[in-house]
């Protein structure tokens, strides 16, 4: 007896595209009192905040640099960039962005109090920024009876 092979239903290039919209991965990190969350697909890693070399007449939100795998890479404090009530935490680790990203490929890390967790985001929890001219934010994500602020690490580096 022959039996005829069974296929999985696969869904159409546009059904794909849709599921693909209508979610995102994002980092979620601590900034002082508030949480702030990243596209996950800027992330390239996430290390122990070290010893930083402090860079004369840099502007104020660059704490430093730091030799990352033989690359010279500049720490932001977005506290300062995006002037946020630094609260009572204290950095610990540094978000480390993909450098291809950016315009200039840029080697970029965020300080931040704590990293959370990576979650899935569907892009109805997501609001409009309550700002227009603020480019730096994506958007607001209501979870959990708390707000997430989407920021984009690139918009907020090149509005500086």
């Amino acid at each position: 007896m022959s039996q005829e092979p069974q296929t999985a239903a696969v869904p159409t290039a546009d059904e794909a595209d849709d599921e693909s919209v209508r979610e995102i991965q994002v980092l979620e990190f601590k900034l002082g009192d508030e949480t702030y969350c990243v596209d996950i697909e800027y992330v390239s890693e996430i290390v122990d905040k070290g010893s930083l070399t402090a860079v004369p007449n840099a502007p104020d939100y660059v704490d430093g640099v730091m030799d990352l795998r033989g690359r010279t890479t500049s720490i932001v404090n977005p506290k300062a960039l995006l002037n946020v009530d630094t609260g009572d935490g204290e950095a610990k680790r540094i978000v480390i962005f993909d450098s291809n990203k950016f315009e200039d490929d840029a080697a970029i890390g965020w300080l931040v109090d704590e990293v959370f967790q990576v979650v899935r985001v569907s892009m109805d929890e997501i609001e409009e920024p309550p700002l227009e001219k603020d480019d730096s934010i994506e958007g607001v994500i209501k979870r959990d009876g708390d707000l997430v602020i989407w920021i984009s690490p690139v918009n907020a580096v090149a509005q500086q």
